[in-house]
Formats: structure tokens, C-alpha cells, sequence
């Protein structure tokens, strides 16, 4: 598959954050930084942003790099209002968002190289303007929307009970 060891360590530790914040998002509904899988995604996210910084086809700052500055700071941001707002209802909406935003931003490079490289020789994608990588992107931009009125809703209910 053409991988670095930066980049086969990269992806494992991607992996780990991937299925942490869907085990999150089944259990909790949402990233939580007080349960373990939170925890999990923070870190592994942190540190797959910062090895993407190491991997690139072209020399110099790419779009990629400046994705992954945006979801370093998305992680920190919500980490600063979890750890320094606990009593906050209106910081907890902002944190939820930037931890669903991030994932949802993690996996725009996950999905363009995951269809660009698999099934190894046949893969689903040719190149990042491939129209499934568009319309696989466009379904998880949809169920971020939704995802996070449910997850705002959601904590309403828990925040004001009737």
C-alpha cells in the first residue's frame, strides 16, 4: 500500500481514535473526555494530527497540514472548556460540537485514503474528486447535522428535566 512507518503508525493510531469516538458515540452519544473512550479518541487524535503533519506527496504546508492544525485546536478547545467550565450547560454544547466536528473532520482524509488504496490494486476511489469520496463525505456531513441536533436535544432534556 505505498505506507511509511510514520504513516502505518499514523493510521493505527488513527484507527484507535476512529472506533473510540464511534464507541463514544453508541454508548454516550456523544465524545465524552470523562470516559475512557474519550480519553482514547483525545489523545490518539492529537496524536495522529501531529504525525499527519509528518506525511505528504508535496513539499511544504498542503491542506492536509492545515486540517490537522484545525483539529488540534478543535481537541484543545474542548478539552480547555471541559477541564475549565465543568458547570457550564452552554460550554458543554460547544465542547460536544468541536469533539463531533473534529471527528467529522478526521474522516475526510480517512475516507479519501482508505477508497484510494483499498481493495489493494482495484481501489473504490481515483483520486480525492472521485464522486463516491464526495457522496460518502456529503452522508457523514449529513449525520454530523443531525447527530448534533440530537446530541443538543439531547442533553436539553438532561440539563432542564420536566
Amino acid at each position: 500500500m505505498g505506507l511509511s512507518n510514520l504513516g502505518i503508525f499514523h493510521t493505527a493510531i488513527g484507527i484507535i481514535a476512529i472506533i473510540a469516538a464511534v464507541v463514544g458515540f453508541v454508548k454516550y452519544s456523544k465524545i465524552d473526555l470523562g470516559k475512557l473512550t474519550g480519553k482514547i479518541y483525545f489523545y490518539c487524535t492529537l496524536v495522529t494530527s501531529f504525525t499527519a503533519l509528518g506525511l505528504s506527496s508535496v513539499k511544504g504546508v498542503n491542506p492536509g497540514h492545515i486540517l490537522a492544525l484545525l483539529i488540534v485546536i478543535l481537541i484543545l478547545a474542548a478539552y480547555f472548556l471541559y477541564a475549565k467550565r465543568p458547570g457550564s450547560n452552554r460550554a458543554r454544547y460547544i465542547e460536544n460540537f468541536f469533539l463531533s466536528f473534529s471527528f467529522f473532520l478526521s474522516m475526510i482524509p480517512a475516507v479519501n485514503e482508505t477508497f484510494n488504496r483499498i481493495p489493494i490494486g482495484h481501489p473504490l476511489a481515483h483520486g480525492p474528486k472521485d464522486p463516491l469520496i464526495g457522496k460518502t463525505l456529503l452522508l457523514l456531513f449529513i449525520l454530523l447535522i443531525a447527530g448534533s441536533v440530537l446530541q443538543f436535544r439531547r442533553q436539553k432534556k438532561i440539563n432542564n428535566p420536566v
